[in-house]
């Protein structure tokens, strides 16, 4: 996704006899778009793919059906409602879903007992609260509050929590990615990009001390079956490649600033098919003398906006709170609450930090989301007559 990388041991070349302590490895291609895509290569003490037992299980605890959100309506959902604790994979709740992306919130008070795996999705995890590390095949990832934990598709792994989380989890259905426009030629981040390759915390290598058998919670189509491996998959020798899980710290952003107030697309982190993911931070405000630095009211006509506040002072809305989402869907304008506009002229700076997921196909929200609804947002505009 990025660049390439070497932990640990390789071979000079890949398909070939690779031994350490005369036992030959074998090797573990991790690919995307079939064999057209990022890949990396994994090399296992033994066979990664010996089976021992299956087991079956239920649909996803946190899984909901995606509903048609009639009436058309601007929205708001209050995510510190949800109190359920857990394990990171377990304890999350789907919210919002359409058929490119889905929305998930967890509480989590535990670590992952088992490892686990998403094979529906590659993971962008928002660390609201708390802190630890993720453990995967590639390394160790440590984690805390305001960092973006990307796990590629299918990638197994296990949270290990040093402190109660609160995690939004973004699942890229066809896969998320860095912006095109953000690389040259050569792939390499350009150096007007919104954030460098340095920012990005690579996996932590731990020489191997996995030994198996070893259970697998995979998630495929929202089931749960649980696979018994006869050898750890975490017992690795090295790996190289351009496909691996990353940490970001949000704050490492580097936002873009004008004249007059530029729109939301400049605030573009990742993308996917279908959605893009913004990250607004702590930033200078607009420098012409005339420039009104509040959000202009503006028609989702082709985007429904999902915006997740996570600290500071959010100018342009009353009654919303660290934690909060609101949803604009396409088909009715959305802007600043009454007052906001005017108030906002002579601002130097904004303290706001959050992140939005813009989607161009309907994002329907699940009964989980309207679990946490609060009904009196749509008419939050409405001035009281005198």
């Amino acid at each position: 996704m990025l660049h390439r990388l070497q932990l640990g041991q390789v071979p000079p070349k890949p398909h070939t006899v690779f031994k350490i302590n005369e036992e030959l490895l074998y090797e573990h291609c991790f690919t995307r778009l079939g064999f057209d895509g990022t890949y990396s290569i994994l090399y296992h003490f033994t066979p990664p793919h010996a089976l021992e037992q299956e087991e079956v299980l239920a649909l996803h605890p946190g899984f909901a059906a995606a509903e048609n959100p009639a009436p058309l309506r601007r929205r708001h959902f209050r995510t510190g409602q949800i109190t359920t604790g857990g394990s990171p994979f377990l304890a999350r709740k789907r919210l919002f879903a359409n058929p490119d992306l889905a929305l998930w919130f967890a509480v989590a008070d535990e670590s992952d007992p088992e490892l686990v795996c998403n094979a529906d999705a590659d993971e962008l995890v928002y660390v609201y609260q708390g802190q630890g590390q993720v453990e995967t095949p590639f390394g160790v990832l440590p984690f805390q509050a305001e960092d973006y934990v990307y796990l590629p598709r299918s990638v197994i792994h296990r949270w290990h929590l040093d402190a109660p989380c609160r995690f939004l989890i973004i699942e890229g259905l066809s896969g998320i990615d860095i912006p095109a426009y953000f690389r040259n030629a050569s792939g390499q981040l350009r150096m007007d990009a919104a954030y460098t390759h340095r920012d990005f915390q690579t996996p932590q290598w731990r020489e191997n001390k996995y030994q198996g058998p070893a259970t697998v919670l995979v998630k495929r189509l929202e089931q749960l079956t649980r696979l018994t491996y006869r050898h750890h998959p975490f017992d690795i020798a090295g790996w190289d490649g351009a496909l691996w899980p990353f940490v970001f710290p949000i704050r490492a952003f580097q936002p873009r600033i004008g004249q007059v107030h530029l729109p939301p697309s400049v605030h573009t982190t990742f993308t996917g098919p279908g959605f893009v993911v913004c990250s607004f931070v702590p930033r200078l405000t607009d420098f012409h003398p005339q420039a009104i630095p509040c959000p202009y009211p503006h028609s989702s006509v082709d985007c429904d906006e999902f915006l997740f506040y996570v600290a500071g002072n959010f100018t342009s809305r009353r009654g919303i709170d660290s934690g909060s989402v609101s949803f604009h869907p396409m088909g009715l304008p959305h802007g600043p609450h009454p007052g906001a506009y005017e108030a906002s002229i002579g601002t130097v700076r904004t303290d706001e930090l959050a992140v939005m997921v813009d989607t161009f196909k309907p994002l329907m929200p699940t009964a989980h989301a309207y679990g946490i609804e609060d009904p009196g947002y749509q008419m939050s505009w409405k001035v009281p007559t005198p």
